[in-house]
């Protein structure tokens, strides 16, 4: 008679993914998270019919996709205009994008802070998420709710929606004003940016057809420093 290779799972981590599950089924995140995923999935299959009927009008969505979520919705919303697309297209794509992203990092960090769920590749990224959360948690407690709105639409680095879901959990915030100020916030930052944004390209691309795609490329390399130059002062400020 062979013998069983399987080793049984121990207590503890069978606890906690049963404890995780109950909590993804049950508590106000977990419903967040799904909701989330499935506005991935729907949106993703929205692309992918797209493609199938409108190939050259999905590339450029998808373009403007991959550079939302690599560089932030200015240089996203910068690209969009760039490649002839209105605001019809650039503002919701954004709210999309940006509620998706809402949706699924903020559960996923509540979890990875209750220590239900850590992946180990977004370990980092909820690490320093945590870190500006709780540099910026005194001046937005201050003002309370207007203060988390302000910091979410205000363009500064490692500000935004999912810092300020970060920070409106650790104020306390029920989860349902938490998410109403924060995609609030980005949905006023994301009209702005649009209009702003649609006013200079005009102008810019009055003066060359190349000039819009110049802006657009010194847009995402100031993004990129600006980035490298935030995290090494914080990793610095962290060994001192």
């Amino acid at each position: 008679m062979e013998e069983n290779s399987t080793q049984p799972e121990s207590e503890p981590n069978l606890q906690q993914k049963n404890q995780l599950k109950s909590t993804l089924l049950t508590s106000s995140e977990g419903c967040l998270l799904l909701i989330g995923v499935a506005l991935a999935f729907i949106y993703t299959f929205w692309l992918g019919i797209k493609l199938l009927f409108s190939p050259d009008e999905s590339q450029l969505l998808i373009g403007m996709t991959a550079t939302a979520l690599m560089f932030g919705r200015a240089a996203a919303m910068a690209f969009g205009y760039t490649v002839g697309l209105g605001h019809s297209v650039v503002i919701p794509i954004c709210i999309i994008i940006e509620t998706i992203l809402v949706l699924i990092f903020f559960p996923l960090f509540v979890f990875s802070w209750q220590h239900l769920l850590v992946i180990k590749w977004l370990k980092n990224t909820f690490d320093r998420i945590q870190k500006s959360a709780e540099t910026h948690k005194d001046k937005v407690q201050k003002y309370g709710v207007v203060g988390l709105f302000v910091f979410v639409w205000f363009p500064f680095w490692m500000t935004g929606p999912v810092v300020g879901s970060a920070i409106g959990f650790l104020l306390g915030l029920r989860i349902w004003l938490n998410m109403t100020v924060v995609l609030a916030g980005t949905y006023v930052a994301i009209i702005g940016w649009a209009f702003l944004l649609r006013q200079f390209h005009q102008q810019v691309a009055s003066y060359s057809s190349y000039a819009a795609m110049v802006l657009m490329a010194l847009l995402i390399l100031i993004i990129i420093v600006g980035h490298l130059l935030y995290r090494t002062l914080h990793e610095n400020k962290d060994k001192k």
